[in-house]
């Protein structure tokens, strides 16, 4: 039988929400975000930045096209803001050390926006798999999660002219995740009473909300070491957000729920 809080959160659904399309009129219609900003004041849920469940010790997600994401997780660890391979000048920030020791070696321009640099797309490994610009995500034995650099894996034409010497004598490490961080982010907002997502028909209006159990870090990391679980990140040099997005296909979301309504 679904707990009280669970036939709560139904019932705020059914009410607010099921047959209803997003009126995002009020909102920045640039913002990616502005359907799920209506969803959460419709299921009175406030934006803040608390590491908590969105609502009566549930996660919510909304549905989106293709993939869903955990959290925006950022590295505890990158190499632009370690003291010993990058001093600290007064006055520079993390943000300008991104933008000039970092987004030109690993970053790609983009073309459509005027070279602007992002690490997105293809300079971003996956799982125990060695990308072009000679990067690889790896889960380490306590669940640590690290992206490698390896210049001599590097595939890149004009390598030379773009990674300086310090970085080319053997694997460093360019961005590192704190298990034990990690554990307390994935377990605060997915292992306390589990998660739910409103879904939409074809049309676009909200007619089902799922749930699906609670998820602990064990069975994420373990996610993140077979690939189901990666990493997407949206780092740009015109923003200071580092957009480090970790997410898994609907498909897989889907194949966690346990309990649909209506």
């Amino acid at each position: 039988m679904a707990s009280s809080q669970e036939q709560e959160i139904v019932q705020i659904f059914m009410e607010n929400v099921y047959g209803k399309s997003p009126d995002t009129s009020q909102q920045n219609q640039n913002h990616d975000g502005k359907k799920g900003h209506w969803l959460e004041k419709q299921m009175g849920i406030k934006p803040n930045a608390s590491n908590a469940p969105d609502l009566l010790g549930f996660e919510m997600k909304n549905q989106t096209t293709s993939k869903t994401t955990f959290g925006d997780w950022s590295p505890n660890y990158f190499i632009f803001n370690d003291k010993e391979i990058i001093p600290r000048e007064k006055g520079v920030t993390a943000v300008h050390r991104r933008n000039t020791h970092f987004l030109p070696i690993w970053g790609q321009p983009n073309i459509e926006k005027e070279n602007r640099l992002s690490w997105s797309g293809k300079p971003i490994p996956k799982i125990d798999q060695w990308n072009g610009f000679g990067c690889i995500l790896l889960v380490c034995p306590n669940n640590d999660i690290e992206i490698v650099y390896d210049y001599q894996r590097d595939l890149r034409l004009d390598k030379e002219s773009i990674v300086p010497q310090r970085y080319r004598q053997s694997p460093i490490v360019i961005a590192r995740w704190d298990a034990t961080k990690l554990a307390k982010k994935v377990n605060d907002k997915f292992n306390q009473k589990g998660w739910f997502t409103c879904k939409t028909d074809n049309f676009g209006v909200y007619n089902q909300i799922c749930f699906g159990d609670p998820i602990t870090f064990n069975n994420w990391i373990y996610l993140v070491k077979i690939g189901v679980v990666f990493y997407d990140s949206g780092m740009y040099e015109t923003n200071p957000r580092p957009y480090a997005q970790w997410r898994a296909n609907n498909s897989y979301w889907d194949s966690l729920i346990r309990q649909t309504y209506p």
